[in-house]
């Protein structure tokens, strides 16, 4: 049994698949295979079953699961602290959704090696599940999100109000959510915010959830479609895409949830999330 065994087990419970696992940790599927067979032969035990639909977990897989992932984060913990390179004095591990690397993350990063160089800083791009897990888990410090956590130990505060502002890569366009638009799925609280703005509005041709990639879209091939206003702002002022004046804005809280009892001996952490924040944009308490 090895750590990139227990690695590929939990990634295969993850993504739902043998496949899918391959496709995520960037291997064959026959190496996923191969790691599954070893580790199963280890315990004596089958751990999922697999058929063309997909992997599910065993009885057995079931119990082993929540083993496999205390090993996993002893071993990063322990390879994150022992191995701190030299010359560093402390390292924050950080979980974003993916949508605030842009204007959010990168502004923390950039803050904490300019303003605190001897602090290391890990980022995980991840969805809300996933950084809940992994908070629970301890393998993330912080996490930048869409959902407050719950629990003992951890700490939620409203970090800003993500703008949400409809552009164009066609100037004067109206808000008539016309054959062009991009359908950007920024969750549940804007579904329903957009659903009442435009009653009327049909399913559109093309739905997205990930800014960046409506961002791409939208310069290639032209379009309409909500973008945060902080990734949307330096491409109106370059007149590559234009403000939708007579839209709707709608808005999508984003969280800070932290662990507590390790951010509390951080003395650069508040002013790192005050820089993490859009300089428009105000801080709640």
């Amino acid at each position: 049994m090895n750590l990139d065994e227990l690695r590929t087990f939990l990634e295969v419970i993850d993504a739902g698949s043998l496949v899918a696992a391959s496709r995520r940790l960037n291997v064959t599927q026959s190496t996923v295979t191969a790691r599954m067979n070893a580790l199963e032969q280890a315990l004596g035990q089958r751990l999922v079953h697999r058929h063309k639909s997909g992997a599910t977990l065993t009885a057995a897989g079931f119990k082993f699961q929540r083993y496999a992932e205390v090993m996993v984060q002893l071993w990063r913990r322990a390879r994150s602290e022992v191995s701190l390179p030299a010359g560093f004095d402390g390292v924050c591990n950080l979980g974003l959704e993916f949508d605030l690397w842009s204007g959010v993350g990168q502004r923390l990063l950039d803050h904490v090696r300019e303003q605190c160089p001897a602090v290391a800083i890990a980022a995980w791009p991840g969805e809300q599940r996933q950084l809940d897990r992994w908070l629970n888990m301890g393998l993330i410090d912080v996490a930048i999100c869409y959902s407050p956590q719950s629990g003992e130990g951890f700490t939620s505060r409203v970090l800003f109000d993500d703008e949400l502002v409809l552009v164009s890569s066609r100037a004067g366009a109206s808000a008539d959510l016309g054959a062009d638009y991009v359908y950007v799925d920024h969750g549940d609280e804007f579904r329903r915010q957009h659903a009442a703005a435009f009653p009327d509005q049909a399913s559109a041709a093309v739905t997205l959830a990930a800014s960046e990639w409506a961002v791409d879209l939208l310069l290639r091939k032209g379009g309409a479609g909500y973008l945060p206003h902080r990734l949307a702002n330096a491409l109106v002022h370059s007149g590559r895409l234009h403000p939708v004046v007579d839209a709707p804005v709608f808005s999508r809280r984003v969280y800070v949830v932290d662990a507590a009892g390790t951010v509390e001996h951080w003395p650069w952490y508040a002013a790192a999330l005050a820089a993490a924040r859009p300089p428009d944009s105000a801080a709640r308490a």
